[in-house]
């Protein structure tokens, strides 16, 4: 699929990421990827803040997801194992969810509690 992009930050960490918008491009998701380059990953947009959960039915790449609330505050992260049909829920209701390769979050330092800066996030001034 060729998704519209956005660049988001993680502190000085700079990423590519693409939007997942639609129910299909939700749906679709990372499937079937045999590689993503290290700085790119994919953000899932929701119309409302519910629980999220995601599988890996048909995803190739082991994933790390970061479960995001509207003003880009990781609620919580989690790893998911390719191919799998296991359920990875978000701790509370969210919009937002960022997978990016497996590690990259721990390898960066970035846990919950630490927040996202880009267009899509709104903040309170």
């Amino acid at each position: 699929m060729n998704l519209e992009r956005v660049k988001l930050a993680a502190g000085m960490h700079r990423l590519d990421v693409q939007i997942a918008a639609t129910p299909e491009q939700r749906q679709i998701g990372l499937m079937f990827r045999k590689d993503m380059p290290q700085h790119e990953g994919m953000i899932f947009v929701f119309e409302q803040a519910t629980q999220q959960c995601f599988w890996m039915k048909n995803t190739l790449l082991p994933l790390s997801a970061a479960f995001i609330n509207d003003d880009g505050t990781i609620v919580n992260i989690e790893d998911m194992k390719p191919q799998t049909l296991n359920a990875h829920c978000s701790a509370k209701p969210v919009r937002y969810v960022l997978e990016m390769n497996q590690g990259w979050f721990a390898k960066k330092g970035i846990k919950a509690g630490a927040t996202l800066q880009g267009p899509l996030f709104q903040t309170s001034r």
